[in-house]
C-alpha cells in the first residue's frame, strides 16, 4: 500500500498535473479529485438533464480525472445509466466506484432504506454492471451500515463478489471505527467514504486518525458542502422540488447567511493569498488532511473547469490556522450533515 506516496502524472495538456493516490486492489492510481454523480441522478437535486450529464462526465474525463463515484440510490438507477452512457470506450483508463445496500424497493413511496443483506447485494451488484455497461467495477462499497444485518454478512458477500473478480476493491461508507472493525474481520477494506469539507469536519475524531492508523483512503463526499464552498450562492438562493438542501439546516436561516458570509471571508483570502477560487481552497485544503480523495460533485460541464487550480500548490500552517479563525469568526452555531442519513429498516 502506497498511499502516503503522492504521485504526480501529466494527465492533459489542459490541465496541471494531477495529485494520485493508490488504493489498495486497483491496479492505478486514482486522481485525488472523483467526479461525484449524486447530483446527477436527479433525486434529491430538483431534477437532471441526461444529455448535460453526460457532457459532464465526459468534460471531467477530458480534464483528467479518472475516479468517477456514483450510486444505485442516486436517482434509483439514473445516475448509473447515465455514467454508463458517458465511459463507453473509455471504460480501462477509469476507476469506477458505485455503492450497495440502499434499498427503495421495500417501501410505498420508494424512500430510501438501509438494506445491506446478502441477497440484495448479489441483486445489486448484476443492476449496477448492467447499468454501468460493464464486468467489474473497481470500488464497491456500503452504502451506510445496515443495523439489521451482521457484518459477517455484509463483509463476507462482499470479499466472495471480490474473489470473484466482479470487484476489485472493498469500501465502506458512513462507517464508525467499531463498524469497521467488525467488517475488516471478513474482508479485505481499502476506503471508507465520509462526509468532509471544510465546514464539515466530524472525521477528524475518530475515521481520520483510523484511516490513517490501517491503511484505508477516505474518500471525502460534499467537498464543496453541497455547493455552499462553490463561491457562487447568494442569500437570495432558492431550492425547488425534492432538493435535500431544503431539509439541510445550513441553508436555512439564519445559518445560511452565516455560513455565506464565512464563505465571502474565504473567498478574499483565497485570492489575497494565492490568486485562487474559494473552491480551489476548500479541496485544496482537503486534500493536505490526509490519505484523503475529494469528491468534486457537478453535473454542468462548466462546473469542472476550475479544478487544476486545485493542484500544484499548499496551504501553510498559518493558513490553516487564519482559516479556521474565519470560520469560528463567522458561524456562531455550525451543525454537521447528520440530516442526510437514511432510515434503518423496521425489525419484523
Amino acid at each position: 500500500m502506497t498511499i502516503d506516496t503522492l504521485e504526480k502524472t501529466k494527465t492533459s495538456k489542459k490541465t496541471e498535473s494531477f495529485d494520485k493516490i493508490t488504493i489498495r486492489g486497483i491496479d492505478k492510481p486514482a486522481t485525488r479529485v472523483a467526479l461525484g454523480t449524486w447530483a446527477i441522478g436527479g433525486w434529491m437535486w430538483g431534477g437532471t438533464d441526461d444529455d448535460l450529464s453526460i457532457r459532464t462526465i465526459q468534460r471531467a474525463i477530458d480534464l483528467g480525472i479518472n475516479t468517477i463515484d456514483t450510486a444505485p440510490a442516486y436517482g434509483r438507477g439514473h445516475s448509473e445509466e447515465i455514467v454508463g452512457k458517458a465511459i463507453k470506450g473509455k471504460r480501462d483508463k477509469l476507476i469506477i466506484a458505485t455503492k450497495v445496500g440502499l434499498d427503495w424497493t421495500l417501501t410505498e413511496d420508494q424512500s430510501m432504506v438501509r438494506n445491506a443483506s446478502a441477497a440484495r447485494i448479489r441483486k445489486e451488484i448484476e443492476d449496477s454492471l448492467r447499468r454501468l455497461g460493464t464486468d467489474y467495477i473497481d470500488l464497491y462499497q456500503v452504502h451506510w451500515p445496515d443495523p439489521l444485518v451482521s457484518a459477517e454478512e455484509t463483509a463476507s458477500t462482499l470479499e466472495a463478489l471480490r474473489k470473484e473478480g466482479k470487484i476489485r476493491s472493498i469500501g465502506v461508507s458512513n462507517y464508525s471505527p467499531d463498524q469497521m472493525d467488525a467488517f475488516r474481520k471478513y474482508a479485505q477494506l481499502s476506503v471508507t467514504q465520509s462526509p468532509y469539507n471544510l465546514f464539515e469536519r466530524e472525521i477528524d475524531k475518530e475515521i481520520m486518525p483510523y484511516a490513517k492508523k490501517h491503511d484505508l483512503v477516505v474518500l471525502g463526499y460534499g467537498a464543496l458542502c453541497r455547493g455552499l464552498l462553490s463561491g457562487k450562492m447568494s442569500a437570495e438562493r432558492h431550492f425547488e422540488g425534492d432538493d435535500l438542501r431544503k431539509q439541510d439546516p445550513k441553508f436555512q436561516k439564519p445559518r445560511f447567511e452565516h455560513y455565506l458570509s464565512a464563505v465571502e471571508e474565504l473567498k478574499k483570502f483565497a485570492k489575497e493569498r494565492y490568486n485562487k477560487s474559494v473552491l480551489a481552497l476548500s479541496v485544496r485544503w482537503m486534500l493536505e488532511q490526509g490519505p484523503t480523495l475529494a469528491l468534486w460533485g457537478a453535473r454542468k460541464p462548466e462546473q469542472i473547469d476550475g479544478i487544476a487550480d486545485v493542484f500544484g500548490w499548499q496551504l501553510t500552517a498559518q493558513d490553516l490556522k487564519e482559516i479556521d479563525a474565519i470560520l469560528e469568526r463567522n458561524i456562531p452555531s455550525p451543525v454537521g450533515p447528520e440530516f442526510m442519513a437514511p432510515p434503518a429498516r423496521k425489525k419484523k
